[in-house]
Parts: structure tokens; C-alpha cells; sequence
């Protein structure tokens, strides 16, 4: 006779509950008598940012031009023309515009510059590295049948915590009553 599907279910669940090892003992509840978390030091990296005004300061105008030197030429021109009479005149006309364009640039170049000043905000950044604290569990005294033992657990356990208890029995040799 064929086994039904269920049955045959039912069979290899009773099967596979019989092959896993249980614990020996039984879940009673002890009483927390203390909780003090427990911190570990972590290094958290964060930037920290400023900002800072600088002055920058370009020139304006100055003796990078040829301006002196164009009108220095021009000038100097007229005078020559002015002294110079005939194939003179031509000749004196050239040397003084020569003489004046080189005037005027070395007077144009030896003026002071304008400078103008502007301000500008810069941003600088750096890591810094941070010392945090962190928990990493609860070191957690308590007590069962007037007996106290202590454990590290990762969560806070509230006023009582499970316990597995177990017993077995003692060899005659093992303990000795006291008559």
C-alpha cells in the first residue's frame, strides 16, 4: 500500500527533529542585578572648512603702453622742425622726433603705477580625525539561584535574562557529603 504524500511529510519532519542535537537542560530566568555598556574608541575622519579674505592687488595703468613714446615723437618732431632750415630742417625734424620718442618713453615708464586692490573670499578644507565613542556591548552581572555570574552581551537585557541550565550528576568520587 502506497504511503500517502502527507504522511510521508509528516514522517521526514519527525525524522529531521530527532537528528537535531538538542541542548541538554532546560530555559529558566535570572535576575540582572547590574548593566555597564562597553565603549570601544573609533577614529571618525570630518572636514573642517574656513574661509579667509585675501587682497589681490593688479595694476591699473603704467608705463607698459607707447603712448610716452608717441607723443614724445610728435613733440620732438615740432621742435626740430622749428630749428632746421632747408635739407637741415628734414634732418633736424628726424632727430628730434628720435630724441623725443625716447624721452617720452623713459618718462612714461618711470611713473608710478595705479594699483587696484580687490578682495576675494578663498576656501580651505583640511581632515581632521575625530575620536568617538562607540558601545560595543553590555557587560551584564546577574543572578541565579543565589549564585552571581557575569557575561558581555550585545543588547541590554532588561531585569531578567534566559539562562540554559543543566544538570548532570556527580561521580561518588566527586563530591564528598559531609556526615
Amino acid at each position: 500500500m502506497p504511503l500517502k504524500p502527507l504522511a510521508l511529510i509528516a514522517l521526514l519532519a519527525t525524522g529531521a527533529a530527532i537528528a537535531q542535537p538538542q541542548a541538554p537542560g532546560f530555559v529558566d530566568r535570572a535576575r540582572v542585578q547590574s548593566v555597564e555598556p562597553q565603549y570601544e574608541n573609533v577614529q571618525v575622519p570630518r572636514q573642517e572648512c574656513s574661509n579667509q579674505l585675501v587682497t589681490e592687488q593688479r595694476p591699473v595703468s603704467g608705463g607698459n603702453g607707447y603712448a610716452g613714446a608717441i607723443v614724445g615723437g610728435v613733440a620732438g618732431g615740432l621742435l626740430g622742425n622749428q630749428v632746421g632750415r632747408g635739407h637741415g630742417r628734414e634732418a633736424a625734424t628726424a632727430a628730434g622726433a628720435v630724441v623725443g620718442a625716447l624721452t617720452g618713453d623713459r618718462i612714461a615708464n618711470n611713473q608710478p603705477q595705479v594699483v587696484e586692490q580687490t578682495q576675494r573670499e578663498v576656501r580651505s578644507c583640511r581632515t581632521v580625525e575625530e575620536v568617538q565613542q562607540r558601545v560595543t556591548g553590555y557587560r551584564v552581572s546577574y543572578e541565579y539561584h543565589g549564585q552571581m555570574y557575569t557575561t558581555v552581551m550585545r543588547e541590554q537585557p532588561g531585569r531578567t535574562l534566559p539562562v540554559r541550565v543543566s544538570v548532570t550528576p556527580l561521580e561518588e568520587r566527586e563530591y564528598h557529603r559531609p556526615y
